[in-house]
């Protein structure tokens, strides 16, 4: 059964005693758990996928906003360190990645180390020097979003859905700018990256970087597209995943080939 403290942080899209490993997905800054709700489609049947529920939106809309990136991935650690038959595998886009590495780092002092780590279009830790500033002024926020994602442009459009919408990006994009970073204990599972090949906010190399926070191996993948191209390659990403999730052998993972 899960705890009190897993139900209000983490969203099941698919679980089940045929499960081995579970993915935990964690959205970019502004984003919603509902984000991966399709992803089980896309993987194998014995991969649970389970979303992390950041607070301040969907069904959480009334919980006060995390006061910092650390701190957030301090509440998300607690919710998942409880003992679970299954190995566990994290996936964090953009401030995702952020977030889930922190968590990594927190579940392996708590002796529960992921068995992998995937991080997607995001500096890391000790990378992140020089990386432009996302608050601002609502509106140079919205013209950022829809600059990534012109789909948005019909959710600002409109009053009411602005007002739902806009606090949650703002407390997030607060986070990023608030999170310093710095060197991190090396971890001990393989990390893998991905990158959309034009993403504007994230080069090759910047991302190659995250190998130095792992002594169990680094590779990254080039997909097609921009910083949100895990949307239009989602088939492609999923199918990564599934295969990093399939070569994995023991708790703390195989190094990446």
């Amino acid at each position: 059964m899960r705890s009190p403290r897993a139900e209000r942080w983490i969203r099941p899209y698919r679980d089940g005693d045929g499960c081995t490993t579970a993915l935990v997905c964690f959205p970019h800054a502004g984003g919603w758990a509902s984000a991966y709700r399709g992803w089980p489609a896309g993987l194998p049947s014995d991969i649970a996928v389970r979303a992390v529920r950041y607070p301040g939106r969907e069904d959480r809309l009334g919980d006060p906003f995390p006061t910092g990136l650390e701190a957030l991935a301090d509440d998300i650690a607690e919710a998942l360190a409880g003992p679970a038959p299954d190995r566990l595998v994290l996936f964090g886009h953009s401030m995702g990645a952020s977030v889930a590495h922190e968590v990594a780092l927190r579940l392996r002092e708590r002796g529960r180390p992921p068995a992998a780590l995937c991080v997607s279009g995001r500096r890391p830790p000790h990378r992140l020097a020089g990386q432009r500033l996302f608050s601002g002024p609502d509106d140079r926020i919205i013209a950022d979003i829809v600059r990534s994602d012109e789909s948005r442009a019909v959710v600002f459009a409109d009053p009411d859905m602005r007002d739902l919408v806009l606090p949650a990006v703002r407390a997030d994009y607060r986070l990023v700018d608030d999170y310093v970073g710095g060197p991190r204990p090396r971890l001990d599972c393989p990390v893998y990256g991905y990158l959309g090949d034009s993403d504007p906010e994230v080069t090759p190399e910047q991302m190659a970087d995250w190998a130095d926070l792992t002594n169990g191996g680094f590779r990254l993948t080039m997909l097609r597209g921009g910083h949100l191209y895990l949307r239009d390659e989602e088939a492609a990403l999923l199918t990564e995943i599934g295969a990093v999730v399939a070569g994995l052998t023991c708790r703390t993972g195989a190094a990446p080939r």
